[in-house]
């Protein structure tokens, strides 16, 4: 959890939750949400190009919007394994990590280009970039990182209370 590794797509500022996950796929399943991450975005063709492992690297404002809670589980739904932004919505930033998707925040955004494989130390609050270049940013939380390693608040609840998940019983 540590380290996160992938290829990157670059999306700009204000991408709002109905370019995340668009009002017409609230109907679907909703395990079948990641086949609807980033359809709103216009040319991106993202589920088409997705492979798990890759980081969205994004400007500002990234998840605004309505506060639809469903946008960053259609995102980890679909492999994202990072969202890098120079800022979050601050209900999407929460809703992301509570189901136990990272995001970082980071300016990296005009450093970077789609394609590129770049490495994010949560820990450490690093990111080397494709050219090698290591970038230093503000921490994240040891209780942000703690619930991210649990892969969400309600696995972190249910272990620090000792409830078995229901795979369990």
């Amino acid at each position: 959890m540590h380290s996160i590794k992938g290829r990157i797509f670059v999306l700009g500022d204000d991408v709002d939750t109905d370019q995340i996950l668009p009002g017409y796929a609230m109907a679907e399943p909703s395990d079948r949400l990641g086949q609807f991450a980033l359809a709103g975005v216009e040319g991106l063709d993202f589920a088409e190009k997705m492979q798990a492992g890759d980081i969205i690297v994004a400007g500002r404002n990234f998840g605004c919007g309505s506060s639809r809670e469903q946008a960053p589980l259609a995102l980890k739904q679909s492999g994202v394994a990072l969202i890098v932004a120079v800022s979050f919505a601050r209900i999407f930033r929460r809703n992301a990590i509570n189901i136990g998707l990272p995001v970082f925040s980071a300016d990296i955004v005009d450093s970077v280009k789609s394609g590129d494989i770049i490495e994010a130390d949560l820990t450490r609050a690093t990111i080397t970039l494709a050219n090698g270049e290591i970038k230093q940013f503000e921490a994240i939380s040891e209780n942000t990182l703690k619930t991210l390693e649990y892969g969400g608040l309600i696995p972190r609840v249910r272990e620090e209370l000792g409830i078995k998940s229901e795979q369990e019983d």
